[in-house]
């Protein structure tokens, strides 16, 4: 586990990148069978993500955001959608398999995803006295202090 960091820290990241949230949420409880693939599936597909080198997926990293929300970092949207299209990785298998279990009976367990664009620069974030969480577990950490101390001097000026 990381160390926690006692200082305020800002991440940054060259260039531009993608956010992407996906969840899932569990409308029938008792179908233990409909669900627990599904929850099954992501850590897989994270797992193989985490070991295969960024520069040939575009995966940046995540961070889990609950027990229902996971927030990714990739390179660029065509990575995220290389990866969800690839038939030689976790997610397509998956989602056809999601899919087909689904078919009569979508509402016992919900799936979503947002995916944001995210420009270089206009973006900013801080964290103080906590381990490198968010952008901050992809991104390059640096003191955020002087021209980096307020939201404002972090969006160079976009504001």
């Amino acid at each position: 586990m990381s160390k926690i960091i006692d200082k305020r820290v800002t991440a940054q990241l060259e260039g531009d990148f993608v956010v992407f949230l996906i969840g899932v949420k569990i409308n029938a409880w008792w179908k233990v069978h409909k669900w627990l693939p599904v929850v099954m599936a992501m850590p897989r597909m994270l797992k193989e993500l985490s070991i295969q080198p960024s520069e040939e997926t575009g995966f940046l990293g995540h961070t889990n955001a609950g027990p229902s929300l996971i927030v990714q970092y990739w390179r660029s949207f065509e990575y995220l959608e290389a990866y969800a299209k690839s038939q030689e990785h976790a997610h397509f298998p998956a989602w056809r398999a999601f899919n087909k279990s689904m078919k009569l009976t979508r509402g016992d367990i919900g799936i979503w995803h947002e995916t944001y664009l995210v420009r270089a620069g206009e973006y900013e974030n801080v964290y103080s006295g906590m381990r490198p969480h968010g952008l901050g577990r992809v991104g390059d950490l640096v003191s955020a202090d002087g021209s980096l101390s307020e939201a404002q001097g972090r969006l160079k000026d976009r504001v």
